[in-house]
């Protein structure tokens, strides 16, 4: 069975604007940014979908790539527009996300579940519901819950910047074996590293 006529969504959730790009809230929009630029392929603006789409294959695969315009707490405004539009299942729609639970560089793939606080995964579950796939980049955690926001809208020191980067390049090699193999086959290789 041929797996060209499947349809995906990748959604990294962020905020937009300059002033928000290199905090660690936007880790989603780094990976949906690298995808775009390995693919060569720019993301354009799309009022439709409220956010910036580029459409891409991996493995094979039709891959829409989304970076939601609104803020975090809107997340589910553009996600909800797309999978409309292109009637995409929630189970073939994964949103990478900031993740303060996991040390800064480490990643997991999750599917389904809670919204664990966050508030673009809330927002995304209000519209689509839990049944969704989740890459969640680790961004560490302050410490201390009142330093939360103050952390998670600032910027990564270098060491936790690299560290992100290069677990976004073992995310991008599990993406890869999702699409061409199976979830768990992803899920195996990416939570080894």
């Amino acid at each position: 069975m041929s797996r060209t006529t499947d349809l995906y969504a990748i959604v990294g959730l962020g905020n937009p604007g300059d002033e928000y790009a290199r905090t660690r809230h936007n880790a989603g929009f780094w990976w949906v940014d690298a995808l775009a630029a390995r693919a060569r392929t720019p993301l354009r603006r799309e009022a439709k979908f409220h956010g910036e789409l580029a459409r891409i294959t991996i493995a094979d695969c039709d891959v829409l790539l989304l970076k939601p315009g609104t803020f975090m707490n809107r997340s589910g405004q553009a996600v909800q527009a797309l999978a409309q539009f292109y009637k995409i299942a929630p189970e073939n729609i994964l949103i990478a996300h900031d993740e303060l639970d996991l040390p800064a560089g480490k990643m997991r793939l999750k599917l389904g579940g809670g919204h664990g606080g966050h508030n673009g995964l809330r927002d995304v579950h209000r519209v689509i519901g839990a049944n969704y796939r989740r890459l969640r980049i680790g961004i560490g955690h302050p410490g201390d819950k009142t330093l939360v926001l103050n952390y998670v809208l600032g910027r990564p020191s270098r060491d936790d910047s690299d560290a992100i980067a290069n677990g976004l390049e073992h995310a991008t090699d599990a993406l890869g074996t999702w699409l061409s193999s199976s979830w768990e086959k992803a899920q195996q290789q990416l939570h080894t590293n």
